[in-house]
């Protein structure tokens, strides 16, 4: 079941890759033609980052046998929503003249709030990995949430820009920290 179901979800997440990655060459290729905006480009890597570091955690639930369409459905709903909130950095095409700042700031509220969707969303999901012994929580997974959540809340509620230069290296930071403490923390534990 899981190889169907991952061709579902290599799908919705090979077009959020695919929105963020035409989008940043488009704004590669238009650079004299459009206003970028540092931030915008950070939030864009950082959330390939994302979407590579859940996409390679889906693979975990190759061990589930007996899927049910609950799950299903809730697993689906969790790609989608991560690519909902991808598909907020860039519009589907833009001309010349596009001030991405103000773009970002126009969709600051949707891309922040589908962003805590989604970070609240991986608590069940990593949860239900742990509770079938498909892969078990990190130990520092919660500070992890509760920094992004932190994060999302705080782009959520303001436009100040300077705040949100930090944010968007603090997110950064912070996953690639997690993603190098867990790998760590799996290494470690290989060898004691």
């Amino acid at each position: 079941m899981f190889d169907y179901f991952g061709v579902l979800i290599s799908v919705i997440f090979g077009l959020a890759l695919t929105h963020l990655l035409r989008g940043l060459g488009r704004l590669i290729q238009m650079r004299h033609e459009t206003r970028t905006y540092w931030v915008h480009i950070v939030w864009t890597i950082n959330v390939v980052i994302f979407v590579l570091a859940v996409w390679w955690g889906m693979y975990w639930w190759k061990g589930l046998q007996d899927w049910t369409f609950g799950w299903f459905s809730f697993v689906s709903g969790y790609a989608i929503a991560i690519f909902m909130w991808a598909y907020a950095l860039y519009p589907a095409e833009f001309p010349a003249g596009v001030d991405f700042e103000a773009y970002f700031f126009a969709n600051r509220r949707w891309f922040f709030g589908i962003q805590a969707v989604s970070v609240l969303w991986d608590i069940p999901e990593t949860l239900q990995k742990a509770a079938m012994h498909l892969r078990p929580v990190p130990a520092v997974y919660w500070y992890l949430i509760a920094s992004l959540l932190l994060v999302s809340i705080v782009g959520l509620i303001t436009d100040k820009r300077r705040v949100h230069a930090v944010l968007c290296i603090a997110w950064l930071l912070l996953v690639l920290g997690y993603e190098f403490l867990s790998s760590a923390a799996r290494i470690v534990a290989r060898f004691t």
